[in-house]
C-alpha cells in the first residue's frame, strides 16, 4: 500500500481500470502487481468524480444568477441579470445567462395585461404638446411625464399617480389614494418638486388630457411651481408612452404579483418597493443599463468633474 499512499489514486484507478479494457488484464492481476487491494480499488473507483473548474464556476454562476433574479421579484430577465453579474466582475455573455436561466426555469417579466384606461377629457383647454413622442432629455429636471393607474385592492380600488423624470426614469413624485381626482395627481406633483429641492421652474410635465390634469387647481398649481404643461391627444397612447410604460412596469413586475388586503397595505407595500427597490437597485436600459438614483449621481459627478477641468484650463 506504499505505493498507493504516493501515488494519486484517481490516476492508480484509471490505469487498473485501463489494463482491464486494452489488454484484457484481470482487475486481481492489475491490482497485485500495483501493490493495493481489490477492495481498495472498487472503493475509489465507485467516488463521484471531482467537479471540474468549469462544473465550479458554472455552478457558481447559476447561485448568483438565481440570487439577482429573486432579488429583482422574479422579474428580471437575462440583459439586466448580466449587467449584475458584469458588475461583479463576472465575464459571461447575455446568451450564457439566459441559457442557464431557461436551464434553471427562471423567467422573467410576462407581457402586461391590457389595462382600462382612467383618462376622461376634461372640459377646460388643453396644454399643447410640446414633447410629441419624443421621450429623452438630456439633463434632469428638463422632461417629467405622469399618468395614473389603478390597483385592486381587498377595500376596493386604489388609485396611483406618478411624475418620472425622463433623464433617468427616477420617480420623483407619487401620490396614492380611493379617488383620482386633481388633489391626487396635485399631490404627486409636490412630492417631485419637494425631491428636487423646490427648484423646478421651467421643467415641462407631460400628461394625457384627463380632467384632473387640465382642472383649474392643477393649472394653478403647476403656475405656482413653474412647471410647464404639455399634453397628448386624446385617445392615443402612445403620445404618453413613456408614462404608459411605468404603469405596464409596476404593474408587471410587482403589483400583478401581490394580492393587497387593505388599501393601507397596497400604500406601504408599493411606497416600498419604489423607495427601496425601483429607484436605487433596478437597472433600466435608458440610464445604461443602471439604477436611476445610481445614474443620477455618475453623471452629476462627471459634468462636476468636467467643470472644474475647464476651470482650472
Amino acid at each position: 500500500m506504499g505505493e498507493v499512499a504516493e501515488g494519486d489514486p484517481a490516476v492508480l484507478v484509471g490505469v487498473i481500470s485501463d489494463q482491464r479494457t486494452e489488454y484484457d488484464i484481470p482487475h486481481t492481476v492489475a491490482c497485485r502487481a500495483l501493490g493495493v487491494s481489490e477492495a481498495w480499488f472498487y472503493k475509489w473507483r465507485r467516488r463521484p468524480a471531482e467537479p471540474t473548474k468549469r462544473e465550479v464556476r458554472r455552478a457558481r454562476l447559476e447561485e448568483r444568477i438565481t440570487h439577482f433574479f429573486r432579488a429583482s421579484g422574479d422579474t428580471y430577465g437575462s440583459p439586466r441579470i448580466t449587467l449584475d453579474l458584469w458588475a461583479e466582475g463576472w465575464q459571461v455573455s447575455v446568451n450564457t445567462v439566459a441559457d442557464i436561466m431557461a436551464d434553471l426555469g427562471l423567467q422573467g417579466r410576462r407581457p402586461p395585461r391590457r389595462r382600462r384606461s382612467l383618462t376622461r377629457q376634461g372640459k377646460r383647454r388643453a396644454a399643447p404638446d410640446l414633447v410629441h413622442r419624443r421621450f429623452d432629455a438630456v439633463a434632469p429636471d428638463v422632461l417629467w411625464v405622469g399618468d395614473m393607474t389603478e390597483i385592486e385592492t381587498g377595500e376596493g380600488k386604489l388609485y396611483l399617480a406618478t411624475v418620472l423624470d425622463l433623464f433617468s426614469r427616477r420617480l420623483l413624485g407619487y401620490a396614492m389614494g380611493a379617488h383620482h381626482d386633481a388633489a391626487l395627481v396635485g399631490a404627486s406633483l409636490n412630492m417631485a418638486a419637494a425631491t428636487r429641492g423646490g427648484q423646478v421652474d421651467g421643467v415641462i410635465f407631460h400628461s394625457d388630457r384627463g380632467s384632473e390634469y387640465t382642472s383649474e387647481a392643477y393649472n394653478n398649481l403647476c403656475g405656482r411651481l413653474g412647471v410647464v404643461q404639455s399634453m397628448g391627444r386624446v385617445g392615443s397612447a402612445l403620445d404618453n408612452a413613456a408614462a404608459e410604460s411605468f404603469n405596464s412596469l409596476i404593474k408587471v413586475e410587482y403589483i400583478h404579483r401581490h394580492h393587497f388586503a387593505t388599501r393601507t397595505e397596497a400604500r406601504l407595500k408599493i411606497a416600498t418597493w419604489i423607495t427601496d427597490f425601483y429607484n436605487p437597485r433596478r437597472r433600466h436600459s435608458s440610464a445604461g443599463g443602471l439604477p436611476p438614483i445610481e445614474f443620477e449621481r455618475i453623471i452629476s459627478e462627471a459634468r462636476a468633474n468636467h467643470h472644474q477641468r475647464d476651470q482650472a484650463a
